[in-house]
């Protein structure tokens, strides 16, 4: 073929063949690839395509079993509250995980030791999901010895209500306290004059408070109505006169007293270290009585893993976790935003809030994009945590769709189920990822 030139014509030179990126045929390329092909075939396409196929079998998987699988997802129980708290799992883990990490990237930005500080919030992702869980374990046990949060817990609770130094404190035999509401009241009535005893046991000796003394017999004083409030209690047999005061029983120091008449309280007092008491003349023919908050258990703290505080505990556990991973990304992006907005947004007369929502936050918008649905993809398959956190007791309680489908896969021996509850993840995750691509293309366009 030829082309019209000023000078004639001029033979059109012959097209190029075309060669790959890597300058090599495409043969050769394919060959390189080949490894990664058969392992991804191996490791991925094969396990999804068993999978799907196997939640259509029956339990032994020699039989058709149609969508039965399909349908115990919606029609068990165990699965419908796993699939309940995936779905909280989804809308409150990556969002506070998120916003921790925007809070920690820009309040780090100025400050002089905010590389150290992003440091050790990223520390826990050195950690592996399994010793994250007992380290939780560990922080959320009841007992406010051994865990924690409780311990925390505790210590507030006790610094604005104080629990009760005897709460296994009772009356013994023969003795003039009878129970109501809680506490214990006289018998009878007392009246002005009169020293009273009010013997208790049940507190052994070395759990008395610091202050108490050794316990002495009130005398009584005209117009006065006096009393002992004592450990009725000696070490070693045949030791001790009952309802009487003996050499080396304490009082009970900080309890107590109310003298009551006609359902109101009158007076009160509390009583000294040394067991004993006095009430004023308005005690005149009352009773007396030990209200019940001289007997109150002791604040155990919250059952944090518990059926109702279980899920949020663990997820509290993730956030621990993965708050270092967004602050990192964000504090990536917000290392590119322009300073000259922020800048003219000031000058304007923004203060900082507004700048950090009207200026930071819209400008960061990809990138919380980006880690708000990388943490989606990552606690829709979330298992480790739920497994290892919660007790026997409650871990029905917290399950999740993962742990459900390791249940019924190896626990329950029901292959079927467990395929489907498989395959039901992987379309649960297909409209995230199709999400993030649709945006990743998007970024590159622009």
């Amino acid at each position: 073929m030829t082309s019209a030139t000023a000078g004639g014509t001029a033979p059109v030179p012959p097209a190029r063949t075309r060669k790959s990126v890597t300058g090599t045929r495409r043969t050769v390329a394919v060959l390189f690839l080949l490894p990664c092909l058969v392992l991804l075939g191996a490791l991925v396409v094969y396990p999804i395509g068993y999978s799907l196929i196997r939640s259509f079998l029956n339990q032994s998987g020699d039989g058709f079993a149609g969508v039965d699988n399909y349908k115990a997802l919606f029609t068990d129980d165990g699965i419908r509250t796993a699939l309940k708290n995936n779905v909280i799992w989804v809308v409150f883990a990556p969002t506070v995980a998120t916003a921790l990490g925007l809070v920690f990237a820009v309040l780090t930005e100025r400050v002089r030791w905010g590389t150290a500080f992003k440091l050790v919030v990223f520390m826990p992702m050195a950690i592996s999901m399994l010793a994250a869980g007992i380290i939780f374990r560990l922080v959320y046990d009841q007992d406010p010895d051994k865990g924690v949060a409780n311990a925390v817990w505790v210590g507030v609770h006790d610094t604005f209500a104080e629990s009760s130094a005897f709460p296994k404190a009772h009356p013994g035999r023969q003795s003039p306290l009878q129970p109501e509401k809680g506490g214990f009241i006289t018998r009878q009535a007392v009246h002005a004059g009169q020293s009273v005893t009010l013997p208790l046991v049940g507190v052994a000796p070395d759990k008395m408070p610091s202050g108490a003394k050794k316990a002495a017999q009130a005398p009584s004083e005209p117009g006065k109505v006096t009393g002992t409030a004592w450990q009725d209690f000696t070490r070693g047999k045949g030791v001790g006169r009952l309802g009487q005061v003996d050499p080396g029983e304490l009082g009970y120091v900080g309890m107590r007293i109310e003298a009551v008449k006609g359902g109101k309280v009158v007076d009160s007092a509390k009583v000294r270290g040394d067991g004993t008491f006095t009430l004023s003349e308005k005690a005149d023919g009352a009773q007396l009585r030990l209200p019940a908050s001289n007997f109150r258990e002791p604040y155990n703290g919250v059952d944090w893993l518990g059926p109702s505080l279980v899920t949020p505990a663990v997820i509290g556990a993730y956030v621990w976790m993965w708050a270092g991973f967004a602050m990192v990304l964000i504090a990536a992006g917000l290392a590119g935003v322009p300073r000259e907005l922020l800048e003219a947004a000031r000058v304007d007369g923004a203060n900082e809030w507004q700048v950090f929502r009207r200026v930071t936050v819209p400008l960061l918008a990809p990138v919380l994009a980006v880690v708000l649905v990388t943490l989606m993809i990552n606690v829709l398959k979330v298992f480790d945590l739920v497994f290892i956190i919660p007790p026997g007791s409650s871990q029905d309680d917290a399950n999740v769709l993962a742990l459900e489908l390791y249940r019924k896969g190896f626990s329950e021996d029901q292959p079927g189920i467990a395929s489907a509850i498989a395959v039901f993840l992987l379309l649960l995750v297909i409209p995230v990822v199709w999400f993030n691509v649709r945006r990743l293309r998007r970024e590159v366009r622009r």
